[in-house]
C-alpha cells in the first residue's frame, strides 16, 4: 500500500538550535533519496506539474486502482474515497440523486449532484462552467487513480471552495488485452463490465463498457446504468501527444423513493413515502462528452498544452408537485422539469522549469473559457404523465478565467509556492412564458474574483516535511441554484443569491516514520461570507440564500502502516467544527448540516501471494449530521464494518480472479444521508443491512 524504504536504512540523529541554545533534537529515518522513492506517489493536481506526494505543501491524496478496484463493486465513490480525511461521500441509496460528497464541509448543501467540489476526469471538467458536477460520470473500473485535494490550492481551479478531485483513466498495457467482470449481489444489483486496451505502435488506447442494475434496497429504487469510457494517446511525428477522450453515461427511468421522515423510517426503512407512487417520482439522465488536449515539448525548458471539450446532457425529472390552484399556478414551474444542456470549453497552458536567482524555479500560466447553454422547461404533473408547459427559459452560464503559479526552491530546505487565478462569470435567463400572473423573469447577473495562494514548506529532516499555506475561494451559485427564487415570489432567476467568498489556512506535516510508515497532519481554519445554503425544499422544488457568516475549524490525520507478514493498515480521521458565526437568517452558533463532526477510517489488509489470496477488513464510523440550519433535528451516528476477500490464478497470457464482498457485516440499521432542509420533514435516506456481492473476473493478453 505505500512507500518502503530502501534496503540499508539507517537511523540518524537530527540535532539543531531554537532561539537562544534552545537544543531540539528530532530522530528520522534516513536512507539517502529514501523519501523520493519511486514508490512514493506522484500527483499532478495541486501544482499541474508532477511531484511526489511528499513534497507537495498542501493535503492532497493520491487513491490507487487497486484501491479503487479490488474486490471492489466499481459503481459509487462512496466505495473508497471514504479512506481519504476530510471527504464524506453519503451514498444516498438513490441513483435519481447521485452521491452526496463534501470535502472539509463544502459541497453539503447539495440536493443532488455535487457542489463545492470540482470534478475533472483526464482533464475534462465533469464540473459544469456553473459549478455543478457529477460524479456518476467518473469511470472507476478503468481508472488508474483520482487525487483528491483539499484547501487553499483548489482555488487555482476556479469555481469550487473545498477542493478538487481528478480521475485519470489507465494506460493501455504494452501488449493488447481483453478483459471482462461480472458481479451479482443484494437487491438485484449486478454489474457487467468488458474491456479492451493495449499499445499499437505510437497509439495506446483503453475502451472500457459497463451496465449496472438494481432493485434498488428501497421500494420504487430500482436503476439501469450505461456507461462507456476511452482514452487514446497518439505520438505524432514531431514528438508531441495527441489525446482524446470519450464518456458517455445513459439512466433512464431511474426511481426516486424520495425521503422518509423520522416515524416513517422507524415503522419500515425500506418503504417509500406515497407521493413517490402518485407522481411516479424518477429521473433519465443521457450525457456524452469528447475532450482532446495536445501537448509539446518547446525545447529543454517550456512545455505546451491546448486543450478542448464539449458535450451534452438532457435530463428529465418527475417531482412530487401537485398542480396549485390559481393564483398560485400562475407562478408554478411544473412538476415535471427538461434540462438540455449542451456546455464546452478550452484552455491553454504553458510551463517554463528554469532558476531564479540561481536556483530552480517552476512557473505555469494559462487560461480557461468554458460556457454552457441550458433549455429549462418545466411541465405538470399529472400522475406520472407529462402534462401542459408551465416554464420555458434558455439560461445559459459563461466563464472566462486566467491563473498563474510558481514553485521556487530558494534554499536546500526551504521551497516557495504561490499562485492567482482571476475568474469572470456571467449568468443569462431568458425567460419565453410569459403569462398573465407570470411576467418576464429574464436577467443577467455577473460573478468575478481574484484568487491568491501562498505555500512555504520546510525540509525539516529527510524523512519530515512541515508547511503552511493560504488562499482566497470563490464559489457561483449554480444555474439550479439560482433557478427558484423563494416559495411564494414567483418563479426564478434569484439574482438576490451572492458568490460565496471564503479564506483558508492551513498548517501540516508530512513524515516517515518507523522505518516505512508515513503519516500526514494538517489543520485548517476557514472562514466564509455568504456561503450559499438551502432556504427550502418542498417537493423537490429547492431554492436557496446566503449566511451571512460561517467557520470551519478542522483536523485531518492519515496513517499508512506496512506491517510484517504481507500485512498493512491505514488509519484516517478528520475532526470538523463547521458552524454559522454571524448574523442572517441563521441562528450564531448551530452546525451546518449533513455534515459531520467526527469521521474516522481505518483498514487492514493481508496477502498470500503464494496463493493469490487476499482480503481487507474495514471499519468506517461517522458522528451525527444535522438536517437544518437550525438543527431542528438530526441522523445517528453509526459505525460500519465490510469484508472484502478474492483469490486469484493466472497463466501465460491469462488471469482469473474471484472475489466477495460484504458490507454492513454487523446488520446495523442507520440512516446514510439527509435531504437537508426538506419542507415535509422528509428527511432520511436510509441505508441498506446487511449486503453482499460475489464476482468474476478475467483478462486475456495476446
Amino acid at each position: 500500500m505505500n512507500t518502503g524504504m530502501r534496503a540499508g536504512a539507517r537511523q540518524t540523529l537530527w540535532r539543531g538550535r531554537l532561539g537562544t541554545g534552545v537544543a531540539v533534537t528530532l530522530l528520522a529515518v534516513t536512507a539517502g533519496a529514501a523519501r523520493a522513492d519511486a514508490e512514493d506517489g506522484v500527483v499532478v493536481s495541486a501544482t499541474r506539474s508532477e511531484m511526489k506526494i511528499f513534497e507537495v505543501p498542501a493535503s492532497i491524496d493520491r487513491v490507487s486502482a487497486e484501491q479503487l478496484q479490488q474486490y471492489q463493486p466499481k459503481v459509487n465513490l462512496s466505495e473508497t474515497l471514504n479512506r481519504v480525511p476530510g471527504i464524506v461521500v453519503q451514498n444516498r441509496q438513490n441513483y435519481a440523486q447521485d452521491l452526496q460528497i463534501t470535502s472539509r464541509g463544502f459541497g453539503a448543501r447539495a440536493t443532488f449532484g455535487v457542489r463545492g467540489v470540482r470534478l475533472i476526469a483526464d482533464g475534462v471538467p465533469a464540473t459544469m462552467p456553473d459549478g455543478a458536477g457529477q460524479a456518476a460520470t467518473f469511470s472507476i473500473g478503468s481508472a488508474d487513480r483520482i487525487e483528491v485535494l483539499r484547501g487553499p490550492f483548489s482555488v487555482l481551479y476556479g469555481n469550487a471552495s473545498g477542493g478538487v478531485m481528478q480521475v485519470f483513466t489507465a494506460d493501455g498495457p504494452p501488449s493488447p488485452e481483453l478483459g471482462g467482470e461480472y458481479w451479482a449481489g443484494s437487491y438485484g444489483s449486478s454489474r457487467l463490465a468488458l474491456r479492451a486496451a493495449g499499445q499499437q505502435g505510437g497509439l495506446n488506447y483503453l475502451a472500457d463498457l459497463t451496465r449496472f442494475s438494481t432493485d434498488g434496497y428501497r421500494v420504487h429504487s430500482a436503476a439501469t446504468r450505461d456507461q462507456g469510457n476511452a482514452r487514446m494517446k497518439i505520438a505524432l511525428d514531431d514528438g508531441s501527444r495527441l489525446s482524446l477522450v470519450y464518456n458517455a453515461i445513459n439512466q433512464a427511468g431511474t426511481q426516486d423513493p424520495l425521503g422518509l421522515t423520522r416515524a416513517q423510517v422507524a415503522a419500515d426503512p425500506r418503504q417509500v413515502d406515497p407521493v413517490a407512487i402518485t407522481f411516479n417520482t424518477r429521473k433519465s439522465i443521457g450525457q456524452s462528452q469528447l475532450g482532446a488536449a495536445w501537448d509539446k515539448r518547446l525545447g529543454e525548458a517550456d512545455t505546451l498544452r491546448l486543450s478542448a471539450y464539449g458535450g451534452n446532457r438532457d435530463v428529465q425529472q418527475f417531482l412530487a408537485l401537485p398542480v396549485p390552484a390559481l393564483p398560485a399556478r400562475n407562478t408554478y414551474s411544473g412538476g415535471v422539469v427538461n434540462l438540455d444542456t449542451f456546455y464546452s470549453g478550452a484552455g491553454l497552458r504553458w510551463q517554463r522549469r528554469t532558476e531564479l536567482a540561481g536556483k530552480p524555479f517552476t512557473l505555469t500560466a494559462g487560461a480557461e473559457f468554458e460556457s454552457m447553454a441550458q433549455r429549462r422547461r418545466g411541465f405538470d404533473n399529472l400522475g406520472g404523465v407529462q402534462g401542459p408547459l408551465r416554464r420555458d427559459e434558455d439560461d445559459t452560464a459563461s466563464t472566462a478565467d486566467a491563473y498563474a503559479q510558481g514553485e521556487w526552491q530558494f534554499a536546500e530546505r526551504w521551497s516557495a509556492h504561490a499562485g492567482v487565478r482571476t475568474s469572470r462569470a456571467t449568468v443569462e435567463f431568458s425567460d419565453h412564458f410569459i403569462a398573465t400572473g407570470n411576467g418576464n423573469d429574464s436577467g443577467t447577473t455577473h460573478y468575478g474574483a481574484t484568487t491568491p495562494v501562498l505555500a512555504l514548506m520546510f525540509r525539516a529532516t529527510p524523512a519530515l516535511n512541515l508547511y503552511a499555506n493560504y488562499g482566497r475561494g470563490f464559489e457561483t451559485p449554480t444555474l439550479a441554484e439560482l433557478a427558484y427564487r423563494p416559495a411564494g415570489t414567483g418563479l426564478g432567476p434569484n439574482f438576490n443569491l451572492k458568490a460565496a467568498r471564503s479564506r483558508h489556512y492551513e498548517l501540516g506535516a508530512k513524515a516517515i516514520v518507523f522505518g516505512d510508515s508515513r503519516v500526514n497532519v494538517a489543520l485548517f481554519h476557514i472562514d466564509t461570507q455568504d456561503e450559499i445554503v438551502v432556504n427550502a425544499a418542498i417537493g423537490g422544488r429547492t431554492d436557496f440564500k446566503n449566511a451571512a457568516g460561517t467557520r470551519r475549524d478542522g483536523a485531518e490525520l492519515s496513517w499508512d502502516i506496512p506491517l510484517a507478514h504481507e500485512l498493512s493498515a491505514y488509519f484516517a480521521y478528520t475532526h470538523l467544527d463547521a458552524r454559522f458565526t454571524s448574523g442572517g437568517t441563521v441562528t450564531a452558533g448551530n452546525a451546518l448540516p449533513a455534515v459531520p463532526k467526527d469521521v474516522l477510517h481505518a483498514e487492514l489488509a493481508w496477502r498470500h501471494p503464494a496463493s493469490g489470496f487476499g482480503t481487507v477488513f474495514e471499519v468506517h464510523r461517522t458522528s451525527r449530521i444535522y438536517v437544518d440550519d437550525a438543527n431542528s433535528d438530526s441522523a445517528a451516528a453509526y459505525t460500519l464494518a465490510s469484508l472484502r476477500a478474492g483469490f486469484e490464478q493466472h497463466g501465460r497470457g491469462w488471469k482469473v480472479s474471484e472475489f466477495a464482498r460484504v458490507d454492513n457485516l454487523f446488520d446495523r440499521a442507520y440512516v446514510g444521508s439527509v435531504v437537508v432542509a426538506d419542507g415535509n420533514k422528509r428527511f432520511f435516506e436510509p441505508a441498506p443491512r446487511r449486503n453482499a456481492l460475489v464476482g468474476v473476473s478475467a483478462t486475456f493478453t495476446f
